[in-house]
């Protein structure tokens, strides 16, 4: 819904597909699990979210820190991991119960049966755990494209760029950023039908000077 309004209010109305999930820009950090992490903060500022609600939303973070604190507390080496059934990487580093849950064939239960103490939490802080954990490495390269996108928004585009020779775009991009020619990677990122993707290929093609090479 976030998505859609974003669009209706920047983008207009020409390209109703983009209100599916899959065509957000970093859709990975929104999830419907955490929803609530992410707006009730935003709600409270505003003045729409009263108290009982408030009090509920700060319990739930109290115990979610106190739980990941908790499974990233506790770790083992791989000797260990093994000697518990678990089949993990021989590689000597110790691993965090967060990491362990990272790994496909092991969960909550196989976590429990070594540390009985991470049983204490709720069934709903536990699940958001095992979803972070799940998560975490496509965040954080996630998290690390967002800084870079937002370091380099102010690139300025060249104004003889060919978008025709940038390798991974779409002739619908193509057409598009060709039609529109913006002066900034930021301005290309607001044209509708630009993916993430499209940006990417952008960025690269202008920071490692292809553009130059082609006018040479």
């Amino acid at each position: 819904m976030g998505v859609m309004i974003d669009d209706l209010v920047t983008r207009g109305t020409k390209e109703p597909y983009r209100m599916f999930t899959s065509r957000a820009e970093y859709r990975l950090i929104l999830r419907a699990d955490n929803a609530d992490a992410r707006l009730t903060g935003l709600g409270i500022e505003i003045g729409c979210v009263g108290q009982e609600r408030k009090r509920a939303f700060d319990q739930k973070q109290a115990d979610l820190t106190r739980a990941r604190e908790l499974f990233d507390s506790l770790d083992m080496t791989p000797n260990e991991a093994r000697s518990k059934g678990l089949n993990v990487n021989q590689d000597g580093v110790r691993r965090s119960a967060s990491d362990l849950l990272a790994y496909p064939d092991i969960g909550l239960t196989e976590i429990a049966a070594i540390w009985p103490e991470t049983e204490s939490f709720s069934k709903e802080i536990l699940e958001q755990i095992a979803i972070d954990a799940q998560y975490k490495g496509y965040l954080d390269r996630q998290k690390a494209d967002i800084r870079e996108f937002r370091k380099d928004e102010a690139l300025i585009l060249p104004a003889d760029i060919d978008y025709e020779k940038i390798g991974g775009l779409s002739s619908e991009v193509t057409q598009k950023l060709k039609d529109t020619r913006p002066d900034t990677l930021g301005q290309a990122a607001r044209i509708s039908g630009v993916t993430p993707a499209a940006l990417t290929a952008l960025l690269s093609y202008v920071k490692r000077g292809d553009h130059r090479k082609v006018a040479g």
